[in-house]
């Protein structure tokens, strides 16, 4: 239903309606605040400010001073490779065809065109940049050859998401230089998010995460598949088609799953290890998940 409609931003209104409710406290606020000097307790001070460590050792009791909280600046960066336009039209009618026929009826194709990944990281990028800008912080995009700098502001959000609407995905996608010039061109210590199937280049992508995260950026990804993707559900032969470069390949759908399941399973689990190890949130998103529960399971695992 959300995928269906083109009015962008109230789409984000629909999936951020509610998402947040119970939280309490934005797992974004007070992301930049910064120590700035410690001073004699005075009466009234907040206590939660007393340094107890400094008191043990100089049996002085001292207060932490703070820079006041900026802004929390975002970038967010999605991914348009032509792998992200699967599963379209076409693959569903595919999936279709290949189906066993019940009670000897023709198998036909669905008119329901299943929810492309393009599209379920365009609506997922514009609820968190609604989300982001609603409580006064600033949010950016880079995405294919678009960049809008972090600002905050309604009118901006606007922009952002018209910029968003007009998203495709098509051809390659440098995920590595993608991740560079959103990290360089973020002016301060900020939150970077990216939305992709990584299947671009893995090394090279890991290497320019744990470079802006050297900046002192906090790396957010969101792993999205298709069921398909991960299943392989068909039964019978099949010629795929590399939405990338347009490279065919005749498989026995049937014979290929297990090693298939396997591969995308050590595929996935690769990412998720590393993510763990260098300390990026990850967050693996199947596009048959609802956005508002998926985005609702990734604020809570930030909570905790």
């Amino acid at each position: 239903m959300l995928a269906g409609i083109a009015d962008l931003e109230l789409v984000a209104r629909i999936v951020v309606d509610g998402l947040v409710s119970g939280l309490h406290r934005s797992p974004f606020h007070g992301y930049s605040a910064e120590f700035s000097q410690y001073r004699h307790y005075r009466p009234g001070d907040d206590l939660k400010y007393v340094d107890w460590k400094l008191v043990a050792r100089t049996d002085r009791v001292y207060t932490k001073q703070f820079r006041e909280t900026t802004n929390m600046a975002a970038a967010i960066v999605v991914d348009t490779s032509g792998s992200m336009n699967f599963p379209g039209a076409h693959e569903s009618i595919v999936a279709q065809a290949f189906r066993p026929a019940n009670a000897g009826l023709k198998p036909r194709a669905t008119s329901v065109t299943p929810v492309t990944k393009h599209r379920y990281a365009v609506i997922a990028a514009a609820a968190l940049a609604h989300l982001i800008s609603g409580q006064g912080d600033a949010v950016g995009l880079l995405a294919a050859d678009r960049f809008l700098a972090p600002r905050a502001g309604r009118q901006h959000l606007r922009g952002l998401l018209a910029a968003l609407s007009s998203l495709t995905a098509a051809g390659m996608w440098n995920a590595g230089d993608s991740i560079r010039l959103a990290a360089e061109r973020l002016k301060r210590r900020g939150l970077l998010m990216v939305l992709s199937d990584f299947y671009d280049d893995e090394e090279r992508t890991l290497v320019e995460l744990r470079r802006a995260a050297r900046m002192g950026h906090e790396i957010v990804l969101f792993h999205i598949l298709s069921r398909d993707e991960i299943e392989l559900p068909y039964r019978r032969d099949l010629e795929l088609a590399d939405l990338e470069t347009g490279r065919t390949l005749a498989v026995s759908a049937g014979l290929a799953r297990r090693d298939y399941q396997d591969a995308v399973a050590a595929f996935l689990e690769r990412w998720h290890g590393r993510a763990g190890a260098e300390g990026f949130q990850y967050s693996l998103i199947v596009t048959d998940t609802p956005p508002d529960r998926a985005l609702r399971n990734f604020l809570l695992a930030r909570k905790r």
